[in-house]
């Protein structure tokens, strides 16, 4: 029993091999790291630009992040791109008189308190009184090294989702054109040992990705310590979207059709939760979405923060029992179709 399940590991790690596999991870892994390394982590990602009209001086002397301008018409001109914030001071004071904030909505409800929010922290940030206006530092981030954590997690869940996706199907197919799974049929080697074995391979691969992504992109101390979090989710995202496309290519007669089937899940299932989370866009729906929890936990992994309770892995356990349990049943009926 374990001889064979060796065997099958040796086979697939051939078929990884000969179809490049490797190689187009190990390519993937360094265009990713150079551009999260050389162009991401670098971009100095501005903050709302803030302005400010105080007519009667009001506010007093000039705010860091603060920008004034002249008139109320140079502030609404000023604020018209959707992005800005405005503020025009009426009063004897800054606290004691009343303060406008004008912006243009982006179109993104959650986006506009976040504006407005800002533009009223820069306004009282001298104001030690303010108990609103006081934060907890409970961590520090510099904005390289947020970006190297925010990339890194979109990159990593996209590659896993390909990946897994992509790299067992691939496999899958190549063995039915070489009449493998005729041949397993009426060899005593059990349906679960044939799963498992691509499966070990996958698992292993993308974990090692994962790793290797992950210091070289955050660097060996932060690296380490986002580490475990990481994995843990790199490795359930990797067993469900491995099972995923196993299943897909046993039921899919051609690698066309099933690579129409991975359009639509790039598209219009990772791309909505992409733009949910990254750009803001709100889709009430979106809670619902199993996809959106596996990115959600994958990113709160590179920021340390342990989100994710229960129900998630035990959610998330299901799924790959009930996926493992199809893929097995799929693969009976292949193997009795070709034989």
């Amino acid at each position: 029993m374990r001889g064979s399940f060796v065997a099958l590991l040796k086979k697939d790690f051939r078929l990884c091999v000969s179809g490049g596999f490797f190689l187009l991870a190990l390519g993937s892994l360094i265009l990713y790291s150079c551009y999260i390394n050389l162009v991401y982590a670098k971009l100095d990602q501005e903050l709302f630009p803030v302005y400010r009209y105080d007519p009667g001086k009001a506010g007093g002397e000039r705010i860091a992040g603060v920008t004034d301008v002249g008139s109320l018409n140079e502030l609404e001109e000023a604020c018209a791109d959707g992005y800005s914030v405005g503020l025009h001071i009426n009063g004897d004071s800054v606290f004691g008189g009343k303060t406008e904030i004008m912006m243009v909505s982006c179109g993104i409800e959650r986006l506009d308190h976040i504006r407005e929010a800002y533009a009223r922290s820069l306004l009282f940030q001298e104001d030690k009184t303010d108990a609103l206006g006081q934060a907890e530092i409970i961590g520090v981030n510099t904005r390289e090294m947020k970006n190297r954590r925010d990339m890194t997690a979109e990159v990593l869940f996209f590659e896993l989702v390909a990946v897994g996706f992509l790299g067992v199907a691939s496999m899958l197919f190549k063995e039915k054109q070489m009449g493998v799974i005729r041949v397993h049929a009426i060899l005593p080697v059990s349906r679960i040992q044939f799963i498992l074995s691509k499966l070990t391979l996958i698992l292993s691969s993308d974990l090692l990705f994962a790793a290797v992504l992950t210091v070289v992109n955050l660097g060996m101390p932060e690296g380490l310590k986002a580490l475990p979090g990481v994995l843990l989710q790199a490795g359930i995202l990797s067993l469900v979207m491995a099972l995923v496309g196993f299943l897909c290519a046993e039921l899919l007669p051609d690698f066309k059709q099933f690579s129409l089937i991975y359009l639509v899940i790039a598209v219009f299932i990772t791309t909505p939760v992409f733009l949910s989370v990254q750009a803001g866009v709100e889709m009430g729906w979106m809670r619902f979405h199993p996809m959106y929890h596996l990115f959600t936990a994958m990113k709160n992994a590179y920021f340390q923060v342990l989100s994710a309770g229960g129900l998630y892995y035990g959610a998330c356990a299901a799924a790959i029992i009930l996926l493992f349990l199809a893929a097995g049943w799929g693969l009976g009926r292949e193997m009795k179709k070709e034989g």
